[in-house]
C-alpha cells in the first residue's frame, strides 16, 4: 500500500502526516457511494424539495444552547421529521483528523461555473443567509451539476480540524436536478477581512425580518484559496438534518475580520452567541482528501 507525503505543501494548515493512498478497493467503495444517491433521491427528494432554498423552517424552536430542551442533543425529539438529527448514522459536521483521511487524487479538481444573478439576504432566526433568485451558476462534482441556491454563515466553524475549532465557517449549499444536495464549506480565522463579506457588511447590520434587497451578487467573490479539499458523505447541520449531502471542506483556512464575525451574530436577533452544532460521530464513514499537487495551486 503506497503513502503520501504532504509535508511539502507551503499552504497546508493541518500538521504534516503521511497518509495512505486509495486502493483499489476504495476506489470500489466511491463507485459505490456515488451510485447510491440515487437511492438517496428518490427517498429524499420530497424532504429536500423544501430545503433548496432554506435548510429548515424560518424561527424553528430549535436553539444551541444546551439544557434548554432544545439544543443540539435535543434536536431528534422535537420534531418527528427531525429524527435523523438524533438517529442518523451520517451526521455532519465531524472533526477531520489526519488519521482519518484517505488521500484520493482522482477526486478531481472541483468544477465551479459560478455568475453574477440578483440575490437577498435573509435572517433566518438561527443564521444569516444569502439566497439568489437568478442562476448563480453551478459546480461540477464527479460528473453531476448541482445549482448553488444560497450560503450562509456558522459562528465558530463547524467542521473542525484535528480537534481545533476556528473562528467561522460559510456553506455554499447546492442542489441537483435529481435532489442531491451538495454543500461547500470554507473554515477562517481571525485576520484579514473577508472581501465577500466585506461587500455585504452594510446589508447584514441591518437586516431584520424582512429580506433585504442584494441586487446583482457574484458568488464568484468566494475565495476558496486551494485546490485542496476534505469530501465525505455527511447531513445537514441543522435539522432536518437530512443525511446523504455530499460535503466538500476546503482544506486552507482563511482570514476574516472580528468586525465581521461579531456583525453575523449580533444580526441573528434570538440571542445565540454561536450557531455551530458540535461535532459528530463518523460511524466508521470514509473521509477522502484531493491533493493535486505539493504546491496545492491557489482557485
Amino acid at each position: 500500500m503506497a503513502t503520501t507525503d504532504t509535508c511539502s505543501s507551503a499552504m497546508s494548515l493541518i500538521p504534516c502526516v503521511r497518509l495512505v493512498s486509495v486502493t483499489g478497493a476504495k476506489h470500489r467503495e466511491m463507485g459505490i457511494l456515488r451510485s447510491s444517491f440515487v437511492f438517496f433521491a428518490l427517498g429524499l427528494l420530497l424532504t429536500l424539495s423544501s430545503a433548496s432554498e432554506s435548510e429548515v423552517d424560518d424561527e424553528t424552536p430549535f436553539t444551541y444552547i444546551e439544557g434548554t430542551g432544545k439544543g443540539p442533543k435535543e434536536w431528534g425529539q422535537i420534531d418527528p421529521r427531525w429524527q435523523a438529527c438524533g438517529m442518523g448514522k451520517l451526521q455532519s459536521p465531524i472533526d477531520l483528523l489526519n488519521e482519518r483521511v484517505q488521500v484520493f487524487p482522482n477526486l478531481g479538481k472541483l468544477k465551479r461555473d459560478y455568475k453574477p444573478a440578483p440575490a437577498i439576504v435573509r435572517n433566518r432566526g438561527h443564521d444569516i443567509t444569502v439566497m439568489w433568485k437568478g442562476d448563480a451558476g453551478k459546480i461540477n462534482i464527479n460528473g453531476t451539476y448541482y445549482k448553488l441556491l444560497q450560503c450562509h454563515w456558522h459562528s465558530p466553524s463547524e467542521h473542525t480540524f484535528n480537534g481545533s475549532r476556528y473562528d467561522l465557517e460559510l456553506h455554499m449549499v447546492h442542489l441537483s436536478s435529481h435532489g442531491e444536495i451538495a454543500v461547500i464549506g470554507i473554515v477562517y480565522k481571525y485576520g484579514r477581512p473577508d472581501p465577500f463579506l466585506t461587500k455585504l457588511l452594510e446589508h447584514i447590520t441591518v437586516v431584520g425580518k424582512e429580506d433585504t434587497d442584494l441586487g446583482v451578487i457574484n458568488p464568484g467573490i468566494i475565495k476558496f484559496g486551494s485546490r485542496k479539499y476534505f469530501r465525505y458523505i455527511g447531513s445537514l447541520t441543522v435539522p432536518p438534518c437530512t443525511e446523504g449531502v455530499v460535503w466538500t471542506i476546503v482544506r486552507k483556512v482563511r482570514t476574516v475580520s472580528r468586525k465581521q464575525v461579531e456583525a453575523l451574530r449580533e444580526a441573528v436577533h434570538d440571542g445565540y452567541e454561536a450557531n455551530a452544532r458540535p461535532t459528530q460521530q463518523l460511524d466508521g464513514r470514509a473521509v477522502w482528501l484531493y491533493t493535486p499537487g505539493d504546491n496545492g495551486g491557489a482557485a
